[in-house]
């Protein structure tokens, strides 16, 4: 007998029906549901019960549903808090139930009574989240390397300018990496917070996936020491014909923070011994790479999809916290069908800061919170989306003064996944 949807129990879960809620997570991922010691005692770590949420039918959880705190980079370098989404599973049996509607319900209104500016998450399927108020922020494209081809000398010494690359442990990376991270992180929007558990999760210091094994780490210092460049990368062992190498080399993380550490990265990357191919992992659609090959075809694009979501919590705070570009000033009707972000707000912005203010001014664009979050980090373009009939222009070239404010000249880039 089906269970009429009131009888489903959505509530925040007890540490003890921890093993029970994993083993959900894992059922909705199509994973192995079961769940080992050290999984939960990883787990149990960062386990915040107000932050853990299941559905239950009788005694099984059939819903889950995890937020933490994060930080998500805005345009101009300031981080905000954000309210972090992850661990969304449904159990096939239980669908169209309403059941992420109701976690989804209960975490957000807990996200905006803490202060939050937005909440953020990686969306495994596009149509699910729109419907919240979420709306795709940032993109990420992956290269493929044909090594041969690039053009690059692969006996040369190492980088120009007195610079080096070494290899280092996974120790070592976890002392260097945070502030690497930190430095990269207050220059690009979108970039998101790392906190300790992440780089001991990363390298290998704590272990959730069976399936994780350990990678090689290289840093790049600057002539003066000082590191400026990370890259973790890992190298299948494939041969052909008349024992010709053929391995791939995949990065999981390439962090620089100037031009010269991610050419020299790139550079060594190609340089490796046996490597044909390197595939680049998940990087800013206007990634510098193709363009620091001799020959930019070398690198081709092997898939190109959204990355990270945003929901605006806060209007008022996330549009003033942003940087701009130019100045000028719009009215903005914000549709918020959840009720936490509507209204009716006055814009003004210059290079010097922005002031945003709850106005009865007739409003010059029209556009729900998703949207307006598609717009926040600069990634998206107003004109199109009024092309596309998401964003209504109530005065006659607010878009294009929208455009001129809101626009980045570099693209966000978010390279976590979480």
């Amino acid at each position: 007998m089906t269970r009429a949807h009131s009888d489903i129990d959505v509530r925040p879960i007890t540490e003890a029906e921890l093993p029970e809620w994993l083993r959900a997570v894992n059922t909705g991922f199509l994973r192995a549901t079961t769940v080992t010691e050290k999984e939960l005692e990883a787990r149990r770590e960062r386990f915040e019960a107000s932050r853990y949420i299941g559905a239950f039918d009788g005694g099984r959880c059939v819903a889950t549903f995890r937020s933490f705190a994060q930080e998500v980079t805005a345009v101009g370098g300031t981080p905000v808090a954000a309210d972090a989404i992850s661990a969304v599973t449904v159990t096939a049996t239980h669908r169209r139930r309403g059941l992420l509607t109701r976690m989804m319900s209960q975490d957000l209104a807990a996200a905006k009574d803490r202060g939050d500016t937005v909440a953020t998450l990686i969306a495994a399927e596009y149509p699910i989240y729109g419907r919240y108020g979420f709306g795709p922020a940032t993109s990420a494209t992956e290269w493929t390397v044909d090594v041969p081809r690039t053009g690059l000398d692969r006996h040369r010494a190492g980088p120009d300018g007195g610079g080096r690359i070494d290899l280092v442990d996974a120790e070592e990376v976890r002392k260097l990496g945070p502030e690497l991270h930190d430095r990269v992180r207050g220059a690009v929007p979108g970039v998101v917070s790392r906190g300790e558990w992440w780089w001991r999760l990363n390298t290998g210091a704590v272990r959730v996936d069976p399936k994780w094994t350990e990678p090689f780490y290289a840093v790049y210092r600057a002539a003066d020491g000082e590191v400026e460049g990370l890259v973790v990368y890992e190298v299948d062992d494939k041969w052909g014909d008349a024992k010709q190498p053929q391995d791939t080399a995949t990065v999981r993380d390439l962090l620089a923070a100037t031009p010269a550490a991610e050419r020299a990265l790139w550079g060594y990357l190609c340089s490796i011994d046996w490597v044909t191919r390197v595939k680049s992992g998940q990087r800013a659609p206007d990634d510098l790479l193709p363009l620091l090959l001799p020959d930019a075809r070398a690198a081709r694009i092997t898939s190109t999809a959204d990355w990270l979501w945003v929901r605006i919590l806060d209007v008022v705070r996330a549009l003033e916290v942003r940087a701009y570009e130019g100045a000028g000033s719009l009215v903005l009707q914000v549709a918020d069908r959840a009720g936490l972000a509507g209204g009716r707000y006055r814009l003004e912005a210059s290079e010097q800061g922005a002031s945003c203010t709850p106005t009865t001014e007739s409003a010059e664009l029209a556009l729900d919170v998703g949207d307006l979050a598609r717009l926040w980090l600069g990634d998206e373009s107003v004109a199109r989306l009024v092309a596309l009939g998401r964003v209504r222009e109530e005065r006659a070239g607010a878009a294009l003064v929208a455009d001129a404010l809101l626009r980045t000249s570099r693209r966000p880039w978010c390279p976590d996944m979480f």
